[in-house]
């Protein structure tokens, strides 16, 4: 009988926590804003925010835009770095990880690119490209294409050699073991990739908006610091983490899906 309640229980439990978590945490925020505790020209309380989100819905003043072209644009410039970031680093460190001429000819090239921060790139960014979209683009694909080629090579290196050798006894060539063997097991690999680097691209997405942006949920943290406006840079800031968060959920979903059919 106890067990039976423990067996109940405990999923009401664990939907209640993060639900508490949450309301906890802005009632916390609110209650530091509204006591003084950080001063309002620091802090913006949770109301404040919402009031300005509902604002920004329908009006484009002071920044020139309303939320939703914000969105969009940083949307189109996150996605087209992470998706050329998958184009790129996921062959690449998949081909690092099985044939040693690709290891051998690119792994000392990314070595070397591999520690330096994204925004370091910004001025030479703004000389190849300007100030437009594709510089913003190229900054976002240099944080994506880190960790596609790091799991994909990692995921290959991880194949069971059991499975190689008995490939090997019946026959089968390097490229067929490649194609029918390490790349299948690097999938979960991969998908880490994919959620890591969607996170690495969301994060550098502030840093390349500042190349003279006019748009963008970074442009829009950077005008509420340029006009001194909490509200703005902690809408833009919740704004940009909510998007994550949603397209992580996206690929979370489709590597399940993928994985179960592959599986089967």
């Amino acid at each position: 009988m106890a067990y039976e309640t423990v067996k109940v229980d405990t999923p009401l439990v664990l939907r209640i926590l993060p639900v508490a978590s949450v309301v906890a945490f802005f009632g916390i925020w609110q209650g530091v804003v509204d006591f003084g505790i950080v001063p309002n020209t620091m802090l913006a309380s949770p109301t404040q925010v919402a009031v300005l989100f509902w604002e920004k819905l329908f009006v484009a003043d002071p920044d020139g835009a309303v939320l939703s072209v914000h969105a969009w644009v940083s949307i189109q410039e996150a996605f087209t770095g992470f998706f050329l970031s998958l184009l790129v680093g996921i062959p690449l460190g998949l081909m690092m990880g099985w044939f040693n001429v690709a290891e051998g000819l690119a792994r000392p090239i990314f070595e070397l690119i591999r520690p330096i921060p994204p925004v370091a790139w910004i001025p030479l960014t703004i000389f190849w490209f300007g100030i437009g979209i594709p510089g913003k683009v190229f900054i976002i694909w240099l944080s994506g294409i880190v960790p596609c080629v790091i799991n994909s090579y990692v995921g290959v290196r991880m194949t069971s050699p059991t499975l190689i050798q008995m490939a090997r006894t019946y026959g089968a060539t390097d490229w067929e073991i490649f194609k029918k063997i390490c790349i299948p097991s690097a999938l979960p690999m991969v998908f880490g990739a994919m959620t890591i680097s969607q996170a690495y691209c969301w994060t550098t997405l502030v840093g390349a908006e500042y190349l003279a942006a006019d748009q963008g949920l970074g442009y829009l943290i950077t005008m509420g610091r340029r006009l001194a406006s909490p509200p703005m840079v902690v809408l833009g800031m919740i704004c940009v983490g909510l998007t994550g968060v949603a397209i992580g959920i996206v690929i979370e979903r489709l590597e399940k899906k993928l994985l179960a059919g592959i599986r089967r």
